[in-house]
């Protein structure tokens, strides 16, 4: 029997909306388990900005979306070939709003072995979208 085919996602997951449920479900139609890596804090503010939502509390919601089997807190922000290879993971996958010298940087190993997948993004909603949202609302 062939080994399952473990597909991997990395994401802050703050303020949870359908992008994220798109991507998670794109992912997962890819493999036999999504694994979805949830960034820190600090690593999330190392390229966007600081969450909203705590780390526990963004994984708690991740962990809640049907499409994810296994969730790691705290992940890197780069993954190594350790990493890929501790966790078993086949393939990752990422939005295709990545150019391939941030997917060569990020996603190295698994962009070098041909492992890394682009799946179509949702541009119709992002959390920086929302956070716009509610700072226009009128009160």
């Amino acid at each position: 029997m062939a080994e399952p085919v473990r597909v991997y996602v990395d994401m802050v997951g703050d303020l949870f909306h359908a992008g994220h449920v798109a991507l998670l479900r794109a992912a997962r139609e890819l493999g036999d388990q999504l694994v979805v890596g949830v960034l820190s804090d600090d690593a999330a503010a190392a390229y966007k900005r600081r969450p909203i939502m705590t780390l526990a509390e963004r994984v708690v919601v991740i962990e809640s979306c049907r499409y994810v089997d296994e969730v790691i807190p705290g992940a890197p922000l780069r993954l190594t070939a350790e990493f890929l290879h501790e966790h078993d993971l086949t393939l990752v996958v990422h939005g295709d709003d990545v150019d391939d010298e941030v997917a060569a940087d990020v996603y190295g190993p698994a962009a070098s072995t041909g492992r890394l997948r682009l799946v179509p993004r949702s541009g119709s909603i992002s959390t920086t979208d929302l956070i716009a949202r509610v700072r226009e609302r009128p009160e």
